[in-house]
């Protein structure tokens, strides 16, 4: 969070994405006047930006010297705690944070990823409900909130949150709905998602036009459903698979899958406006390469968009199938994806929809904002335990991770 200088605009630069220019100015400032308490929490948001977690550190710690009772630089100061995985730290300013303004959202928000990504879930999931401020991606509607009350003979609207990937995620909880007595379960959905959740167990309705929106019992939003039956890591829903294939769509794109070898499902990039796009996806197609030394193995492109361009300009050392630019919607990459052996991928969607069909994928996860989902250490998940494995990025990066995939895949293919 910036705050602005006293003596100019709080971040031009920055804002106009020239950290460099930023940083200069900020330095300025401090050259001027060191004890500029908001120029070093600014400064501070500008190294951490840029992966300096360490320098930025010591500017909150400076900022903090000046103006201690402020909520928004204990927060930030927190977050790059975090980074440096120093997690006792960091939740302690979070707490400070929140004890300076119990109604600082982000700080909330903030302190529930820290806890449940420790699988502290029932500490986390009342600091969860923060998000609602921090994203506000629903308004109220007509007809009341859940709030965990009786369900027996209701009706209940499920509303999607963030991604697609979450929503694939938390679609599950259809069926505890169900358990716990609701006649009728809606979900709202995007198009491109529609399809998919129509297969879903529990779910009655998948409404994908606003103007088929009517009134139910209750709406709540799929993500804040965890929290209001009280699920720990011993009771996560985790009937696999939960999702289901259209049999006209495995049929139709049949032809089109590698009959040959392993057959493996391939996703190297995730959404480009993710706040962590640039630690979540693998910088290039090309980097993938040493996988290609792995005999038997025959790869397909799952990467939806232009992305899959990369793929077609290094066909000559790294051939392989694609498909994504004609994935029309997640029913037809499930399609796909049922017919595969294994999906290597980064932190998208894909994971979640692998995960859903009971299909072995394996995840890399960038090295620093992991998201909570898959908990600070481990090689397995809580949310999908068949046949998941995460790669975690240590001090060799993405190298590193793409070389222990394919000494693990490597491995698989001599087990053959």
């Amino acid at each position: 969070m910036n705050l602005p200088p006293r003596s100019e605009r709080s971040s031009d630069a920055f804002e106009t994405n020239d950290p460099a220019q930023a940083e200069a100015r900020y330095r300025r400032l401090l050259a001027h006047d060191d004890r500029d308490g908001v120029a070093h929490n600014n400064l501070a948001n500008v190294l951490r930006a840029s992966g300096r977690f360490s320098e930025a550190e010591a500017h909150y710690r400076r900022a903090l010297e000046v103006v201690p009772a402020t909520a928004a630089i204990r927060n930030n100061l927190a977050g790059a705690l975090e980074a440096l995985h120093r997690f006792d730290e960091a939740e302690a300013e979070y707490r400070r944070a929140i004890d300076l303004d119990a109604a600082f959202a982000v700080a909330r928000f903030n302190l529930s990823l820290l806890l449940l990504s420790a699988g502290r879930y029932a500490e986390g999931w009342p600091y969860f409900d923060a998000r609602s401020q921090v994203f506000q991606e629903h308004g109220e509607l007509p007809f009341p909130a859940w709030r965990g009350e009786d369900l027996s003979g209701k009706s209940i609207l499920l509303l999607p949150e963030q991604g697609y990937g979450d929503t694939i995620q938390f679609v599950r909880y259809a069926t505890v709905l169900k358990a716990r007595g609701a006649a009728r379960v809606s979900m709202v959905s995007d198009p491109l998602l529609a399809p998919l959740l129509r297969t879903v167990e529990g779910i009655d309705t998948v409404i994908d036009d606003p103007r088929a929106l009517h009134a139910h019992d209750y709406w709540v939003s799929v993500m804040s459903v965890p929290a209001l039956v009280g699920t720990t890591l011993a009771t996560i829903p985790a009937k696999i698979p939960y999702v289901g294939v259209y049999r006209e769509r495995l049929a139709a794109w049949q032809p089109r899958v590698p009959t040959q070898g392993l057959r493996v499902g391939l996703v190297w990039k995730g959404n480009p406006d993710h706040a962590n796009d640039a630690a979540r996806s693998v910088r290039h197609f090309a980097d993938l390469q040493p996988l290609w030394s792995v005999g038997g193995v025959s790869f397909v492109s799952l990467q939806t968009g232009d992305v899959e361009a990369e793929a077609e300009a290094c066909s000559a050392t790294q051939p392989l199938t694609l498909l994504g630019r004609d994935l029309k919607d997640f029913a037809d990459t499930a399609a796909v994806v049922a017919q595969l052996n294994l999906v290597i991928c980064v932190d998208t969607a894909i994971a979640h929809l692998a995960g859903a069909l009971g299909v072995a994928c394996w995840v890399m996860l960038p090295g620093t904002g992991v998201d909570w989902r898959w908990h600070r250490a481990g090689t397995g998940s809580h949310w999908y335990p068949k046949d998941m494995y995460l790669f975690r990025q240590g001090e060799g990066g993405w190298p590193g991770v793409i070389e222990s995939v394919r000494d693990t895949l490597a491995d698989v293919m001599r087990g053959r």
